[in-house]
């Protein structure tokens, strides 16, 4: 009889074990992309004021400009 129950509760915890694995690796997921940074510097540019990404900036005599018509009218 006492065997029974037992093989009954491992039946049972391992369906709740199949059916929620999903839903703790989706949680564990989501944590670790909320951890992540996301890092861009914004950079002014000396002729026009405005900021603008280092990655998408244009970058002359260690000055960074947002355009190239900036990077001319300097």
């Amino acid at each position: 009889m006492i065997l029974k129950i037992l093989a009954v509760a491992l039946v049972l915890f391992l369906i709740y074990i199949v059916l929620f694995k999903k839903d703790r690796e989706k949680s564990v997921n989501n944590k670790s992309k909320e951890n992540e940074k996301i890092e861009d510097v914004m950079v002014e540019c000396p002729t026009c004021g405005t900021y603008v990404s280092k990655k998408e900036a244009i970058i002359s005599n260690g000055k960074y400009f947002c355009s190239k018509d900036c990077l001319l009218n300097k």
